[in-house]
């Protein structure tokens, strides 16, 4: 319980401290915790197909939630350019795909490019409607 009023009393300075920041620093500290939370994606996955589909379905989920409740800038450069364009993938993707291509499995890489684009565009506009009814 102490620990947990501690990161509590921590986590209040912090976000006053945090908003006087430039942004591109707010940014980094964002890109920090997205690429952290990949990470412990990646670490829950076996298969880094499966990791990367989620990680960008959630990660453009989570991007509508920030894009359409309204935040302050530093806020936006810390969520939305920071945390959630370090934890989506789509660089690796790509890769993960061109690798499908070029073992000769195009139906499997048709069915990720399909499957991430649609997904992900029903997950930005989730994180919306999740946004203006918490919002």
């Amino acid at each position: 319980m102490i620990n947990l009023l501690l990161i509590w009393s921590i986590s209040t300075i912090s976000v006053e401290y945090l908003q006087t920041l430039p942004m591109p620093v707010l940014v980094g500290v964002g890109g920090g915790i997205g690429a952290i939370c990949r990470f412990s994606v990646d670490m829950i996955f076996d298969d880094g197909r499966q990791s990367l589909i989620t990680i960008n379905i959630v990660g453009s989920t989570a991007l509508g939630i920030v894009i359409s409740v309204p935040l302050t800038p530093p806020a936006v450069a810390i969520f939305g350019t920071g945390v959630c364009g370090a934890f989506t993938t789509f660089s690796s993707h790509v890769v993960s795909i061109v690798d499908t291509i070029e073992t000769g499995n195009y139906s499997r890489a048709g069915i990720d490019v399909t499957v991430t684009l649609l997904a992900s565009l029903t997950g930005v506009g989730v994180g919306q409607a999740i946004g203006r009814i918490i919002y």
